[in-house]
């Protein structure tokens, strides 16, 4: 048992996400360290993740400072459930001071791209509480990281490619580790014992990932990803699309718009399976329909 004056063999920060506190997410690292690893797991108050999210990424961060001032040789693992994924980043990006000390970045279905929910409940951006802070891409800053920091991104796909509250497609972005499990909620990933050998293989062997293949599949999403309004989605809708235009290797672009007129996009396989899910809302339609008429004319 490490004595109260020596140091931990490393720190773990681990941090809960939106509408939670702690206690869940210590379940999960109670089953991942010993007393010879220093557990640092704030709760920031359920009221306050309604709010905003700058206040929460300034709490973490100090809290962060005063422990990593204390152990400032001792190594650092992270992980974030959720919202708490998201603060991380913004805290990593704000000290790269620390890059370098950090062993390991785990996230639990973060939604790096974005939350469609959250962008439902704000699609204009106006700033309807913690909406607007989770609704936001932070895709480049997440890739930033991970071409430094090695990242394992942890999703679940309940169903068409959604854990219940976050799509699949936002937890998903380059030079991360990406593992998918199944049939777990998206609360549950805070605890479930399925999540557990997963984090541990990775901090066996904590490597940064590849870049991602440049091929026609990553360009078209990367491209699709990158208008303005899009939305990474679940695939539910996936069957009720059309084909719009066919191109090399048998990759299809499929659409489908809902009755309230919101225009879903897809691209698929030549086995017709989904590689990626999204949406625009009116306001960038024109945008989504320019793009699509210009990849259909350039093929």
């Amino acid at each position: 048992m490490r004595s109260s004056d020596s140091s931990p063999d490393f720190l773990l920060f681990a941090q809960h996400g939106w509408a939670d506190n702690n206690r869940n997410l210590s379940k999960l690292t109670q089953a991942l360290i010993n007393d010879d690893a220093l557990l640092v797991a704030p709760s920031l108050g359920i009221i306050k993740t309604f709010i905003s999210i700058l206040p929460l990424v300034k709490q973490v961060e100090k809290i962060a400072q005063q422990t990593i001032y204390r152990y400032p040789e001792v190594p650092i693992h992270i992980i974030g459930h959720s919202m708490g994924g998201l603060i991380w980043l913004e805290v990593l990006n704000r000290n790269p001071q620390w890059w370098h000390k950090i062993h390991s970045l785990v996230l639990l279905g973060s939604p790096i791209g974005g939350s469609d929910v959250a962008r439902m409940i704000d699609p204009f951006g106006i700033g309807i509480g913690i909406a607007k802070d989770l609704g936001k891409n932070r895709r480049h800053l997440a890739e930033k990281i991970a071409q430094s920091i090695p990242t394992l991104a942890i999703a679940s796909n309940l169903d068409a490619g959604t854990d219940g509250l976050v799509t699949l497609e936002t937890t998903k972005f380059s030079y991360c580790q990406f593992v998918c499990v199944r049939g777990i909620a998206h609360a549950a990933l805070r605890y479930h014992a399925r999540v557990v050998p997963l984090i541990q293989n990775f901090w066996a062997n904590p490597t940064l990932g590849i870049p991602p293949e440049s091929n026609l599949t990553n360009q078209l999403i990367d491209r699709l990803r990158s208008l303005p309004g899009m939305t990474d989605s679940h695939w539910r809708y996936f069957s009720r699309s059309q084909v719009y235009v066919k191109l090399l290797e048998g990759i299809t672009i499929r659409t489908w718009q809902n009755p309230l007129g919101v225009n879903h996009v897809f691209v698929a396989d030549r086995q017709e399976k989904c590689l990626y899910a999204g949406y625009v809302g009116w306001l960038h339609a024109s945008a989504l329909q320019q793009t699509l008429a210009e990849i259909k004319q350039e093929n």
